[in-house]
């Protein structure tokens, strides 16, 4: 059922996703060109998992409303590697660089370890948790004053 919570916490954490992504652009290798739909990608993953994952535990309390928050983000951020992860492993598969598709799938989890390291600086996990304990809050807020 669609409410306030719900609706704040989508759209924080596609705020959060939209500073995010554009932190992590300048990371990336030199060759490695992310295309016009890097970020509203992981703004949409980002509206998806707030409706979900943080909206619909809201109105539970502060803390929890922190705890929900960063829950919310780690989702978040698991689901934007695993989007990009995919999206590496068919382009890659589509140059034939694997040779059966369990070794395909598998490859998914080592790209996203990859991505996963190479974004990992004091910056952005500075701004995952700031944006994301910002997010439970503001969640919750929503929860407690729009009915």
């Amino acid at each position: 059922m669609p409410t306030a919570a719900r609706l704040v916490a989508a759209l924080s954490l596609a705020l959060l996703a939209f500073v995010v992504s554009g932190q992590v652009i300048p990371l990336l290798p030199e060759g490695k060109g992310v295309g016009p739909w890097f970020t509203p990608v992981n703004m949409l993953v980002a509206l998806v998992t707030g409706w979900i994952v943080l909206g619909s535990r809201a109105g539970r309390g502060t803390v929890p409303g922190i705890n929900n928050g960063l829950t919310g983000m780690a989702a978040m951020m698991f689901w934007e590697l695993f989007v990009h992860s995919t999206d590496e492993m068919v382009r890659l598969a589509m140059r034939n660089r694997y040779d059966g598709p369990f070794e395909a799938i598998i490859a998914i989890f080592y790209i996203g370890i990859d991505y996963a390291w190479m974004i990992s600086t004091m910056n952005i996990g500075v701004t995952l948790l700031i944006g994301g304990v910002a997010a439970g809050l503001a969640t919750e807020y929503a929860s407690r004053n729009w009915r």
